[in-house]
């Protein structure tokens, strides 16, 4: 067992992923960590007060646990294209009702308040997403306690990362659901294979290693740990599980044979983000400018009326190449199948 995971008395290889916009709940990350491994929460799309409390149902728990949050890396998006987009998803939004925003909308996630959180009551693990923070705010988590990862998807971000000073590395390959980590969501992702993404990283830097993207397998977890990962992360396998805050229509869609691929899409939030293939995707992936959070904020009231009203349509089905092998089952029953070869 590594240092990284043995120091908070894991002893599983398996992580849970953080999955914004709900799945992720204290339920999910206890039951990951009780059955040997370790779970982050999502600070994603919180306030921090929201984040917060979520920090402090999971440490009542006694386990050992992580946050990630998305560091500023906004994408701009011209008011042109911004509002030749808009125009054409207003089409979608007046079967609700809804009226979207005519003009983007930025934000930096409520960053300064949750950063605030982590150093005055540090959590065990923080992990980095969309961008690096700076060497100042990883030396001050890491005085404060806090063991600080860095998601890359190259070796070029991995060197990137290793100089901010960060303890290990999260390595994503495109293969995973939600959002891509990509420091330059602007670029399309290029295709490479977990293992080998994971073999070229190591060879660039020295830093501990985390596998994810696409994990959904027994034979996936050894593949990854066998590329020399020290750990596996997996989300998308996570996602019908009983402790998952993830909406009733996105569970059924992951198992419905009406949708039957994933695609790489910006439509919804104007990063590059892997989704079930549906009509929203189809409609709108061609017409998406880049632009986070601009985009993000346009269709989010949408998404939310979509969600109520299960119209799997036009909501962001987030899923790995892997979703099949999603179960409802406990999340305990999840790790102990992945944990099957090791």
């Amino acid at each position: 067992m590594s240092r990284l995971l043995s120091d908070l008395g894991a002893d599983l290889p398996l992580l849970a992923a953080p999955l914004a916009g709900g799945p992720s709940t204290p339920e999910l990350v206890t039951a990951a960590a009780r059955a040997g491994g370790l779970g982050f929460l999502a600070g994603g799309y919180k306030t921090a007060q929201a984040l917060a409390g979520q920090i402090h149902s999971t440490r009542a728990e006694g386990v050992p646990f992580g946050v990630n949050l998305f560091v500023p890396n906004p994408v701009p998006v011209s008011d042109e294209a911004y509002r030749r987009y808009a125009r054409s998803v207003q089409a979608e939004a007046d079967r609700y009702g809804l009226t979207l925003p005519p003009e983007p909308i930025e934000d930096d996630d409520h960053w300064s308040d949750k950063i605030d959180l982590l150093t005055s009551a540090p959590v065990p693990w923080v992990s980095f997403t969309f961008g690096i923070p700076d060497r100042a705010l990883v030396s001050a988590l890491r005085r404060a306690g806090s063991t600080v990862l860095q998601s890359v998807t190259s070796a070029d971000e991995a060197r990137r990362a290793a100089a901010s000073g960060v303890d290990a590395l999260i390595v994503q390959a495109p293969a995973a659901g939600g959002h891509s980590a990509t420091l330059t969501p602007d670029r399309p992702l290029a295709p490479v294979r977990l293992p080998d993404l994971v073999a070229s990283v190591r060879s660039a830097v020295a830093l501990p290693v985390i596998a994810t993207g696409g994990i959904a397998t027994a034979t996936d977890v050894t593949a990854a740990l066998r590329a020399g990962a020290e750990a596996a992360m997996v989300g998308t396998v996570l996602l019908r599980t009983h402790e998952s805050g993830a909406s009733a229509p996105h569970k059924a869609a992951l198992v419905d044979p009406a949708f039957a691929t994933t695609t790489v899409t910006r439509a919804f939030t104007g990063r590059p983000a892997r989704a079930l293939r549906n009509h929203f995707t189809d409609r709108f992936d061609a017409l998406a400018p880049a632009g986070y959070p601009a985009l993000h904020r346009l269709t989010g009231p949408l998404r939310k009326a979509a969600t109520a009203a299960g119209d799997t349509r036009l909501v962001h089905l987030w899923a790995g190449t892997g979703h099949r092998e999603a179960r409802a089952e406990s999340a305990a029953d999840t790790s102990e199948r992945l944990a099957g070869r090791m």
